[in-house]
């Protein structure tokens, strides 16, 4: 038997949609992204023993549609919410490297702490959060499915803690929307990826946001 963890991003937003850093600013699912979290929930029907989900709408809103499959109602982890970027919330990705020129640089070069403006301060407090929030539930729900939804940034973050890569890997790893990554443990809590950016339940001419 395995535990099989699946890392979850919620569906489109509209701000996804202008490539804006939502951050921990409270967006609600888009039209698209409500389908989309439909088409997830077909994916998983009832086959899974527990969901949790960051606190924030777009996800909770993804998990409540997944969730409705088992008739219960998904457990909110406050410390699987999104990176908070600070003052790089609302602006998209060209807007924060042209306003913020060497804190955008070394935010996408420093391995080791990845400074942000503001909010979480740097990317290494988010991997430290998410890994101290996840690693407990693997030990809590051994040779279980566990479902987790919550952000493109801070799936990553877990990503980089449970792998102990550098920071640098959060650059490296395109999650779209409604993404999965199924990530099983064994019985030593050693982990194994199965899949990253697993959209196969979307329509093929679904259009996948990255940002």
């Amino acid at each position: 038997m395995k535990t099989k963890l699946y890392l979850i991003r919620h569906g489109e937003t509209e701000w996804n949609k202008l490539g804006k850093f939502q951050g921990c600013v409270d967006i609600d699912l888009s039209q698209e992204g409500i389908k989309q979290a439909y088409y997830l929930s077909e994916k998983f029907g009832s086959n899974f023993d527990f969901i949790y989900s960051s606190p924030l709408k777009r996800a909770l809103e993804t998990a409540n549609i997944i969730a409705s499959n088992k008739g219960i109602r998904p457990v909110i982890l406050e410390d699987i919410r999104e990176i908070n970027f600070g003052e790089w919330e609302g602006l998209t990705i060209k807007e924060i490297a042209k306003n913020y020129p060497d804190e955008f640089s070394i935010w996408q070069n420093d391995k080791l702490i990845a400074p942000i403006c503001g909010g979480d301060l740097s990317l290494k407090n988010a991997v430290e959060r998410s890994k101290n929030t996840i690693i407990p539930l693997i030990e809590k729900h051994n040779n279980k499915n566990i479902l987790v939804v919550a952000h493109g940034g801070i799936i990553k973050a877990t990503l980089i803690g449970l792998f102990n890569w550098d920071m640098t890997m959060y650059h490296k790893i395109n999650l779209g929307n409604t993404s999965v990554c199924q990530i099983n443990f064994n019985s030593n809590l050693k982990p194994s990826i199965v899949s990253i950016n697993d959209t196969s339940h979307l329509p093929s001419d679904t259009v996948v946001t990255q940002v």
